[in-house]
């Protein structure tokens, strides 16, 4: 009797040990399927996911989430397929527009020369007002599509965020002192050193510029802070906070005294995000103010 219980006591020893061991499997292959999908959700791979247990119910669960890794990665080709196209479509028929676009201004330029009844020549101001808006827009059009289409990574290097706006500011010095902006610019002593691509950073700082200026009454204050948070800010009368958040939308126009719309700020948030950065605008009290910020990398 003692026999068969030591018997029966041992059995179930071996069958809770099998159970636990069942359940360890289980776990193991449970905590691989997530780790793998979600590393196969984040990186474009052609490998599938693999599990150490034999159980059948979880092999056929592997089986098919590969099966809709398999047709996600289909759907993922075809969507960047044709995104691309799309955007080298764009990019093609947006460079086309202004080669006839040049052409109307060149005859442009040759009737402003010819002596015109005052409603032509009224007629005329009209039109060249407006072919400057629509060159303008197309130029702005052609930068967006390039910004887009354009898969090479950011070459980043060491840069002095404190050079660049001074730099960007230089350059804008003609048109800031036509419009009589004398800016009041607010850099601290140390460098604000950040890994960025010059090229991006300086469409970026010459596209919030250009907006700032179109927008400004008068005035502009520009800020760098040392944790790299750098603010243009000016009065920008008829502003309110909706709109100032509808800037950053692609083919959103605010129409001013000055006529002013387009894509810069929009080619601005693409640049600074493939960079880690961020760029917004806030507006209190038709004060409009361009945030754009490149915070330290951790460590």
């Amino acid at each position: 009797m003692v026999y068969v219980l030591w018997l029966f006591c041992a059995g179930l020893a071996l069958a809770v040990l099998l159970l636990v061991w069942k359940i360890v499997l289980l776990r193991r292959s449970a905590e691989a399927l997530r780790q793998g999908l979600r590393e196969r959700l984040e990186t474009d791979t052609n490998t599938f996911l693999s599990i150490p247990s034999r159980d059948r119910a979880m092999r056929r669960l592997a089986s098919d989430l590969n099966g809709q890794l398999r047709l996600l990665r289909r759907e993922r080709q075809r969507h960047q397929q044709g995104d691309r196209t799309l955007k080298e479509a764009v990019a093609g028929v947006s460079h086309d527009l202004r080669t006839p676009l040049t052409a109307i201004c060149g005859y442009l330029d040759l009737l402003e020369r010819e002596e015109l009844s005052g409603p032509a020549d009224r007629y005329l101001a009209l039109i060249r007002e407006r072919t400057d808006r629509l060159r303008e827009l197309m130029e702005e059009f052609f930068q967006y599509t390039v910004a887009l289409s354009s898969g090479d990574e950011p070459v980043l290097e060491d840069l002095s965020l404190n050079r660049a706006v001074e730099e960007s500011l230089a350059a804008w010095y003609a048109v800031l002192t036509e419009r009589g902006i004398e800016p009041a610019v607010r850099l601290p002593e140390a460098a604000v050193v950040r890994r960025l691509d010059a090229g991006a950073l300086g469409r970026i700082l010459n596209n919030v510029l250009s907006n700032a200026v179109k927008y400004s009454g008068g005035d502009l204050t520009v800020e760098l802070r040392e944790n790299g948070t750098l603010t243009f800010s000016n009065a920008a009368p008829g502003m309110t906070p909706l709109l100032a958040q509808r800037l950053f939308d692609r083919y959103f126009t605010v129409e001013t005294g000055h006529r002013i719309g387009g894509l810069g700020l929009s080619i601005s948030r693409e640049l600074a995000e493939k960079m880690g950065g961020e760029v917004s605008a806030s507006c209190r009290g038709e004060i409009l103010t361009v945030e754009i910020s490149f915070p330290a990398p951790p460590g």
